[in-house]
């Protein structure tokens, strides 16, 4: 940049790549002073106030606002204390930690969403209706006992939970899991005791977690509506009979997709999880 005793609004918007109605905004609210020739009121600028435009930049990149990156340049230009500008640096880490940890618990909680999404247009797609075993991960869940009176919608989108939720001033994420106590009576008609898993987003308190999974266990999707998932289990029984398997006396349901995602029955997804041995 060539050295001139004073530049145009045209020049310092060509050198420093800002656009002239930004800076005179910064004009209007004193953030960066040009001089106002008497005879024509033209705005030009000192070579310092050019300098100014990439401190404004790296502030901005930073997340300071037009009213903080004021008070940084009148510090700057008073000479004021490293105190002053450290203090204003460590409030503003704690604002953008706080707001890094709420971006955090979106990202996650949309991404989970998005996965489940996905997994039920695999599933769909390729009508995976077969039953398989698989080894699932040891994993916490935030547990709460509830009795299930064959109200799917209202245990899924479960008031009672929400509240629960709540309560321990934590939130959380994935599908909704519920944990049939009894595998003999869960296909009759009357009310059954069972568990609401959902996992945490972050910490919980330890006495409303459970831990769910590490051992085999027979899986198979159920398409459809939630009141007809008597064929699954009953398919998983006879293929337990045939291959010779044991059943635990207990059964898990994960709602892939459900209530929260459509209210299409027909494309409904729910993934039926009960423990084997051999």
């Amino acid at each position: 940049m060539t050295c001139k005793a004073k530049y145009s609004i045209g020049d310092v918007s060509r050198i420093c790549n800002v656009s002239k109605k930004t800076l005179r905004y910064y004009d209007d609210i004193n953030l960066i002073t040009p001089i106002r020739h008497d005879h024509n009121n033209y705005r030009y600028y000192t070579r310092d106030a050019i300098l100014t435009v990439p401190i404004i930049k790296y502030y901005k990149q930073m997340g300071f606002t037009l009213d903080e990156m004021r008070f940084f340049i009148e510090g700057i230009e008073s000479n004021s204390s490293y105190n002053t500008l450290k203090h204003s640096f460590i409030s503003k880490i704690k604002e953008l930690k706080r707001l890094k940890n709420e971006i955090q618990k979106q990202y996650i909680s949309i991404k989970d969403w998005h996965d489940l999404i996905t997994e039920a247009e695999i599933v769909m797609a390729n009508n995976s209706r077969e039953v398989s075993i698989k080894y699932i991960e040891t994993t916490e869940y935030v547990q709460q006992k509830q009795v299930f009176n064959n109200d799917f919608k209202g245990s899924i989108i479960n008031i009672e939970w929400t509240n629960y939720i709540d309560s321990l001033n934590i939130e959380v994420t994935g599908p909704v899991v519920i944990n049939f106590l009894s595998l003999k009576k869960r296909l009759d008609e009357h009310p059954k005791h069972v568990r609401i898993l959902q996992k945490p987003l972050h910490s919980a308190p330890v006495e409303s977690l459970t831990s769910f999974g590490e051992c085999m266990m027979a899986s198979c999707y159920h398409i459809g509506p939630h009141e007809n998932i008597g064929e699954t289990y009953k398919k998983m029984f006879k293929w337990a009979e045939h291959y010779s398997y044991a059943f635990a006396d207990e059964s898990y349901e994960r709602y892939v997709a459900d209530y929260w995602s459509t209210r299409n029955s027909e494309q409904f997804v729910t993934e039926v999880l009960i423990k084997v041995e051999r």
